[in-house]
């Protein structure tokens, strides 16, 4: 029961922030239904992957989905999720563990300071700068299990010129890929290493996930953005620290 609250959370946090949820999928697996840490970031790929893509469709209707932006941000991504997932296989669970936790506490600073990101386009700059990031990004997610979208998002914003709408759109197609190549390469390494995927898990938690989210960007409207964010960046310390202390 508490691991299928933990699943309605993460959409809920989808919902009502537009990225940053789906960095509790780890934790939740982990420490609310026992996973090791491996399989873990494997499946957490699968579930942010699902949420992502079903998550995207209502903005891809809506013409706020950047096509471009979604090749030069998004196929780095993939090359780098890939690569992340492939290297996985030369450290150890807890190291990935570690590394994931302060990814969460990287993502809680990042949110917290999200009021500097306008409403408003800016110019877009050079694209070697949002390829490179779209390339880190991906590396991060394939080797912790992230969705990255607390990173995807500014990056978008500030280094690819697009409105924040448009960004958060962009922003689920992009993990919805990522997401895709690192979990096709942990589906290869996961047998190698003695594990094998629990899809009853993965596709109760997408779908738990995005009803979640549905549900969160109802009552995100009547919540101040910034607010939520600073509330939930706390959230995502205490998290990162019981992670480390763990």
């Amino acid at each position: 029961l508490l691991a299928w609250m933990g699943a309605v959370l993460i959409g809920l946090a989808l919902g009502m922030l537009g990225s940053g949820g789906s960095i509790l999928t780890v934790p939740v697996l982990v420490y609310l239904v026992g996973e090791p840490e491996k399989l873990a970031i494997a499946e957490s790929l699968a579930i942010v992957g699902l949420i992502a893509l079903v998550g995207a469709i209502p903005y891809a209707l809506r013409n706020l989905v950047d096509w471009k932006s979604g090749v030069v941000f998004g196929m780095p991504g993939v090359i780098g999720t890939y690569a992340g997932a492939w290297l996985s296989q030369f450290v150890s669970g807890s190291v990935q563990i570690v590394v994931f936790a302060v990814v969460m506490i990287l993502a809680a600073l990042v949110m917290a300071r999200a009021k500097g990101l306008s409403a408003a386009p800016r110019p877009p700059r050079a694209v070697w700068k949002t390829g490179l990031e779209g390339l880190m990004v991906g590396v991060t997610s394939g080797l912790v299990g992230v969705g990255g979208g607390f990173l995807i998002v500014p990056a978008l914003v500030l280094l690819g010129g697009l409105s924040m709408h448009l960004a958060i759109g962009t922003s689920l197609l992009i993990i919805g890929l990522n997401s895709a190549s690192g979990f096709y390469k942990y589906l290869h390494l996961l047998p190698q290493q003695g594990y094998a995927v629990h899809w009853d898990i993965v596709l109760l938690f997408a779908a738990l996930g995005v009803a979640g989210s549905f549900l969160g960007g109802r009552i995100a409207a009547g919540i101040p953005q910034l607010s939520l964010r600073r509330g939930f960046a706390g959230f995502l310390v205490l998290m990162g620290a019981f992670i480390l202390w763990q």
